[in-house]
């Protein structure tokens, strides 16, 4: 399960959602959290459609950042998690963010 965290696989709150199970069953985490749906996403790919939608729905927080107040980017973080259901991968979507809102 470490490896898994390690690679960006799954995340700590995750990791913490599939331990009882693995624990319980014997199941090993990387079908678990397959089973389960539970792998993070760190696909740039699959992360673009959700990272344009929050831009979009988002115009506050967007102007917010460009105009300096870094801490908007909190915000749209929060809306993507919020849509992938906690599965985005927090790194990758903060790097796309920065790269896409020219930051």
């Amino acid at each position: 399960m470490v490896n898994m965290i390690d690679e960006g696989a799954i995340s700590v709150k995750i990791a913490k959602e599939i331990l009882p199970e693995m624990v319980e069953t014997g199941a090993v985490p990387d079908a678990l959290a397959e089973k389960k749906g539970l792998r993070q996403i760190s696909d740039a790919g699959s992360l673009e459609g959700v990272i344009d939608k929050a831009i979009k729905e988002n115009d506050k927080s967007v102007n917010d950042y460009k105009s300096g107040k870094k801490g908007a980017l909190a915000h749209l973080i929060g809306q993507i998690m919020k849509e992938t259901h906690g599965r985005a991968n927090p790194k990758t979507v903060n790097e796309l963010l920065v790269k896409k809102l020219g930051g």
